[in-house]
This record gives structure tokens, C-alpha cells and sequence, in this order.
């Protein structure tokens, strides 16, 4: 089983995207999807989940999608509160992939904190090299601005738009 967990900041397309780009080019097809976002972007959290169904569909898959709401600002909190998320996943045996892309900095910070190398088995970030223009699909940003990094292959890009 594969879960893959997301953090969602300012922009719904960052989450669906990443998730587009993971499943395209690195064939990951999650059980389930966590969102994970802190109480001041709550709002998004309904339109970015059925926006990752939408995505999921695509795929021909139909994993379950749960939500989080973390404190903003408290990133040692928000980073147990994903560390116990993982713990739990990992005790049912699942494979977690990690995507943190759409995060702000401090919960991605406070994620990162708490992370060992054993827990998850991919940290994803899609690099775009601007941030103009850019909120449209996956399919619709010029490929040469954009590359798909796994920070646990040693930041290798597993998938470079030239």
C-alpha cells in the first residue's frame, strides 16, 4: 500500500500539479492521499481535494483523500503532528511518499525537522523556474521552466523538461 502526503500553502495548482507531475513520470499510484494544510488556507482545502480527485481519476485510480489541519506558525507542532501521521501509516505497512512542493516554509520546515531518512521513501519538490504565470495545469507550463526532484535521490531530478 502507498500513501502520499501533501502540503498545501497559497496555490491549489501546486498540489495538483506535483501530484500530476509524481504520477506521470514516476508511475506512483497512491491507496491514499493526505492534504495536509495550516487553519489560515483551510478554506482551499475542499477545492484542492476535488481537484486531486480529478488528477487521481486520470490515473485511473480512486484512493481515498483526507485532510489536516495544522496551527499556522507552529511548526514543531505541525512536524510531530506529520511525524505521528507517518508513524501510524508505516505500522500499517504502507510506502509514504512525500510532496513538498505547495508547503510554506515553516510547515515545510517543521515536516522536515521531524523526518528520518527511514520514514518516507520520497521527499518530492517540483521546481518551476518562475512563479508568473504559472497557475494552470500541469500540461500547460512550458516543460522547459519546470523539473521533477526527489530530495532522497540526493536532490537528483528524476524528470528534467528540456
Amino acid at each position: 500500500m502507498r500513501a502520499y502526503i501533501t502540503i498545501l500553502g497559497r496555490s491549489i495548482w501546486a498540489v495538483i500539479n506535483s501530484l500530476y507531475a509524481v504520477m506521470k513520470h514516476e508511475d506512483i499510484h497512491p491507496d491514499i492521499v493526505y492534504i495536509i494544510t495550516e487553519n489560515i488556507f483551510k478554506e482551499k482545502l475542499e477545492s484542492t481535494a476535488e481537484g486531486v480527485k480529478i488528477v487521481l481519476e486520470e490515473f485511473g485510480i480512486e484512493p481515498r483523500v483526507e485532510t489536516k489541519i495544522v496551527a499556522e506558525g507552529k511548526f514543531v507542532l505541525a512536524g510531530n503532528a506529520i511525524k505521528n501521521l507517518i508513524k501510524d501509516l508505516k505500522d500499517q505497512d504502507y510506502t509514504i511518499d512525500v510532496d513538498i512542493t505547495p508547503g510554506r516554509k515553516s510547515l515545510v520546515a517543521g515536516m522536515m525537522l521531524v523526518l528520518n531518512k527511514e520514514e518516507v521513501d520520497h521527499i518530492f519538490y517540483l521546481d518551476i523556474k518562475t512563479i508568473v504565470d504559472v497557475n494552470y495545469p500541469y500540461e500547460m507550463i512550458p516543460k522547459q521552466i519546470q523539473s521533477l526532484k526527489d530530495f532522497l535521490k540526493e536532490g537528483k531530478e528524476v524528470h528534467a523538461n528540456e
